[in-house]
């Protein structure tokens, strides 16, 4: 009896031995065959990054007039180079450019070879030569309203207010940007925010080559500009809890908020504690864009206004954008100074007081709110 029990457990048990060889067997070729199959892909990967930064024709080269324009970014020259066959991918030149940390590319007439290396044509256009001086120059600063943009563009370039408002405000337009900048998102596009591209005009020096360009000039000029100072904080970006659309609104409330670029890092850790207290950011600035209002100060019936852009009725990071931050505060608001501060207060000669305590805040709030009072009495004389 026992006998005819053990021979079929014999032949289960090897069986299972023979099956437990099998999956062995395929796992281990499994393995094998993604390590090849990875190699591969590396290997490829690397001469064809190797083959895209080398030379387009070493063997016969030949000599490329190219202009590169005033005012051109990364992306623009990658994609003159491509044009004028100089390299095998502006997408790569883009990449390789900001992995390299490369800057400085000069605007003006090249002579170019088709037998240089990526290295080579960077370095070249480092050393250019203007083609001439820009027609029109004109600079927008930080921390404006889009509403202001639009009169300094009107003012400078000979549009009227309302012609450079309707480009700003046209949706279809507009959609046809967000296919455009990878910056921009559908999140512009809700009902509520008022201007859809507010925060996105990046304030800086504008040089143009004609006397009067186009709007859609104008305005793709200041995008262009606002998504290289993006391109740049893509890490960033990748790791912060926020999306772009938040991180710009966080930056354009710094912007307005602080005068110096230590105190946009020590706001921005503010904010951040807040928003990870729960607590509402209550920040002035947001007030006056939500009443409309440039507002030299506001009073305590301003705080009650209904509005997605009031931090002081509404929790978290509001709806939009309320001014064209600069780079210095886009990139406060994705690294914020570590602090215990959950107050702070700007006084009228531009300090700033940290608190960690609403006790401590408010009695820095009655020690200094009539500087306000005073300084805006003294300004209207």
């Amino acid at each position: 009896m026992s006998n005819s029990n053990e021979k079929p457990r014999n032949a289960l048990y090897e069986e299972r031995v023979s099956q437990a060889k099998i999956v062995r067997k395929i796992v281990f070729f499994c393995v094998i065959g993604l390590f090849i199959i990875g190699t591969i892909v590396l290997i490829s990967s690397y001469f064809y990054i190797s083959n895209a930064l080398g030379p387009v024709n070493e063997e016969n080269p030949q000599e490329i007039e190219v202009t590169i324009p005033i005012g051109s970014t990364a992306n623009q020259i990658g994609t003159i180079l491509e044009d004028e066959g100089l390299i095998r991918s502006g997408t790569l030149f883009r990449y390789y450019v900001r992995y390299q940390n490369e800057s400085g590319f000069q605007a003006g007439d090249y002579s170019l070879s088709t037998g240089m290396t990526m290295d080579q044509l960077i370095a070249e256009l480092k050393d250019g030569r203007v083609v001439q001086d820009p027609e029109l120059v004109f600079t927008v600063p930080e921390g404006r309203w889009l509403v202001d943009v639009a009169e300094i563009i009107a003012s400078e370039t000979g549009h009227s207010h309302e012609e450079v408002m309707d480009v700003l405000t046209d949706r279809e337009y507009i959609e046809g940007l967000i296919d455009q900048y990878s910056m921009l998102t559908d999140d512009i596009l809700n009902e509520q925010i008022r201007y859809p591209l507010e925060g996105y005009l990046f304030p800086a020096r504008y040089d143009f080559m004609v006397e009067k360009p186009s709007i859609e000039e104008v305005v793709e000029a200041m995008l262009d500009r606002t998504q290289v100072v993006v391109d740049t904080l893509a890490t960033d970006l990748e790791d912060s809890e926020y999306t772009i659309h938040e991180i710009m609104t966080l930056a354009s409330i710094i912007e307005r908020e602080a005068q110096t670029s230590e105190d946009r890092y020590l706001i921005s850790g503010v904010l951040y504690n807040r928003l990870d207290r729960g607590m509402m950011l209550q920040v002035d600035p947001t007030v006056s864009y939500a009443l409309n209002e440039h507002r030299y100060m506001t009073t305590y019936a301003d705080l009650d206004i209904d509005s997605p852009y009031n931090t002081y009725r509404y929790e978290g990071i509001p709806i939009g954008p309320i001014a064209s931050p600069g780079e210095d505060s886009i990139q406060a608001a994705l690294r914020p100074e570590k602090t215990n501060y959950l107050y702070f207060y700007a006084r009228f000669n531009g300090e700033v007081i940290y608190n960690e305590t609403y006790e401590k805040h408010n009695e820095t709030h009655q020690m200094y709110r009539n500087e306000w009072v005073e300084g805006q009495a003294g300004e209207e004389e």
